[in-house]
């Protein structure tokens, strides 16, 4: 089973501050780059309720994922797996406060989906990103784990939404008066 990577998160959050600094970014990817997709996966929960002739796990209550140094948090999380050759996950879909973190970044969501098949986390409602003193929020984020880029959207205006917008605040070095 692969994991909930969020690989180029730093790639996103170093070229913001590039941006919001004017000044050359020297700031390291994400801890993440060259994360094992490959190792195991372990699962604590309060509850599982295995359906095998649907080929899913559902494990609920207090969800505690980890592979690697990554860890993955939620209320409710579905396991979608194949089971012709030995059990292969295929996606894993997160719901009930979904926090995804790395050695270096944080990534909160309402819902969350790891397509293992496409390398694709997306995190959907309220998402924030943060990465030390620095945040951004949206609607939505996805993080493409092939090619390390992470897209926050703004979503649709509504109730507790941003209104199609996306914010950040980013620290900044300290420079000599």
């Amino acid at each position: 089973m692969r994991t909930m990577e969020i690989k180029s998160l730093g790639l996103t959050i170093a070229l913001s501050i590039a941006v919001a600094s004017a000044a050359p970014a020297a700031e390291p990817v994400s801890a993440l780059k060259g994360h094992d997709a490959d190792q195991p996966v372990d699962v604590a929960a309060d509850r599982i309720e295995v359906q095998d002739r649907a080929d899913r796990a559902i494990f609920a209550g207090n969800v505690h994922v980890t592979q690697g140094e990554l860890t993955l948090d939620t209320e409710r999380l579905t396991v979608a797996y194949s089971s012709a050759g030995g059990i292969q996950i295929r996606r894993l879909d997160a719901a009930g406060g979904v926090v995804v973190k790395s050695p270096s970044e944080t990534a909160r969501g309402n819902f969350g989906v790891y397509d293992l098949d496409r390398k694709l986390i997306t995190l959907l409602g309220d998402v924030r990103l943060d990465r030390g003193q620095s945040r951004v929020m949206g609607s939505r984020l996805v993080i493409d784990l092939s090619s390390g880029r992470a897209v926050i959207d703004g979503g649709a205006a509504g109730i507790g939404q941003s209104g199609g917008r996306v914010t950040g605040r980013f620290t900044v070095p300290q420079r000599g008066s």
